[in-house]
């Protein structure tokens, strides 16, 4: 759980997803509802590929881009996008005081290696020697540097300018989860004044892929709502989204004369294992810390949720006995772990400037009475195996 002691300012946001890379787009995007979800190239599996990026805009130099995987580069992306967002770069003297929470995901693969080498195998006389032989020869120096998670923080400080402290986690939804929370304690208990949080993930692998149909969280055959899956036995379509927030304590926010997207009022997390009802009994626990600071009247939900069963139906049944505004973002970006949460953040933050939610894509999302005012959103992160969290923003008021 994170207390907030101090007023805690969104003032920056930066994505990049499937939907587009600058707010605008996102929010184009989502009253517009174009299906953006890839249904030919993995058939019968549904996957959300990147929108087209020049990397070039926010990562200048192509030997830096060259020793990246591809989550870090989307990541690095996402985070210059948020320093812009805040009116950070290139400011030297801020950029010193920013602190860098970032978590990404490890063991990229060079498909076109693994695939030669697998094949390779089964012909081999000694199986042993030749998969040494191989990989010794046909792997890059720099690909190991690319599969090194906590290089994002340091790629994000590197090619930003970033002199602060930096910390990476990992651990899918949680580590997502966690990457917002740790942010705002930071800020609450006086630790940091600026801190740049969020996380970059790249979907668009087929060993991620196995890794899903291996749990039978893979969703194939026809698209639906993330919360309409369940009757299918659920399913995950992979995303690839970039997500970071500039996270300010009010004080240094008005040193600065920086404008407020909106704050970040409260972060709880738990732990609750793959049992249903465990994790129905932990977000009633999360929700019921929240509850002194709600305003029922005025107040929406935006899910995390990933179509995985059984924690969608977990999360569910939770947000059904609370029939609240709703909508789930994954129906539109697919899913992408633990980017997924600091995204919602981002888009509720948004959401907030403008008081209003973008339509409903599902009969579960709760439709909202004409010209409703959002004055509040509580985000949802539900892992797919564990880990749940909420977080509470609110509105500025009108015209800030």
């Amino acid at each position: 759980m994170t207390e907030i002691d101090r007023e805690i300012w969104i003032t920056g946001v930066g994505l990049v997803s499937p939907l587009g890379e600058s707010d605008d787009a996102h929010s184009q995007a989502f009253a517009t509802q174009p299906t953006r979800a890839n249904l030919s190239d993995w058939a019968p599996y549904i996957f959300y590929p990147l929108t087209t990026v020049d990397f070039g805009k926010q990562i200048p130099k192509k030997s830096d881009q060259r020793q990246m995987a591809q989550c870090q580069r989307i990541g690095t992306y996402a985070a210059g996008l948020a320093l812009q967002s805040a009116g950070l770069n290139g400011d030297a003297a801020r950029l010193a005081k920013i602190d860098i929470i970032a978590t990404t995901v490890g063991g990229e693969r060079d498909m076109a290696v693994d695939t030669a080498v697998l094949s390779g195998l089964q012909g081999a006389a000694d199986p042993a020697a030749f998969l040494n032989e191989r990989l010794m020869a046909d792997l890059r120096p720099t690909f190991f540097l690319g599969q090194l998670p906590n290089l994002l923080a340091g790629n994000i400080a590197i090619v930003h300018g970033i002199t602060g402290s930096a910390l990476t986690l990992l651990g899918d939804e949680a580590a997502g989860v966690d990457t917002v929370r740790i942010a705002a304690a930071r800020i609450a208990g006086g630790q940091s004044e600026l801190v740049l949080a969020g996380a970059g993930y790249n979907g668009s692998r087929k060993d991620l892929l196995l890794y899903l149909i291996a749990a039978g969280h893979a969703l194939s055959g026809e698209l639906q709502p993330v919360f309409e899956r369940a009757s299918r036995g659920g399913g995950i379509a992979l995303s690839s989204i970039g997500a970071f927030l500039v996270l300010e304590s009010a004080e240094h926010a008005r040193e600065r004369s920086a404008r407020p997207i909106a704050k970040l009022t409260r972060v709880v997390a738990d732990a609750a294992g793959v049992d249903i009802v465990a994790r129905e009994t932990a977000l009633e626990r999360l929700w019921s810390q929240l509850a002194p600071q709600l305003k029922p009247r005025h107040l929406a939900v935006i899910s995390g949720a990933s179509g995985a069963e059984p924690a969608t139906s977990a999360e569910r049944n939770f947000l059904q006995r609370h029939a609240l505004p709703l909508r789930a973002t994954g129906s539109h970006t697919g899913h992408a772990s633990h980017a997924q949460f600091p995204m919602n953040v981002a888009i509720a933050a948004l959401l907030l400037q403008q008081r209003r939610l973008y339509p409903a894509s599902s009969s579960f999302e709760c439709n909202i009475p004409d010209d409703p005012v959002v004055e509040q959103i509580v985000v949802t992160g539900v892992g797919r195996n564990y880990g749940e969290g909420l977080a509470l923003l609110d509105a500025f008021g009108v015209g800030m």
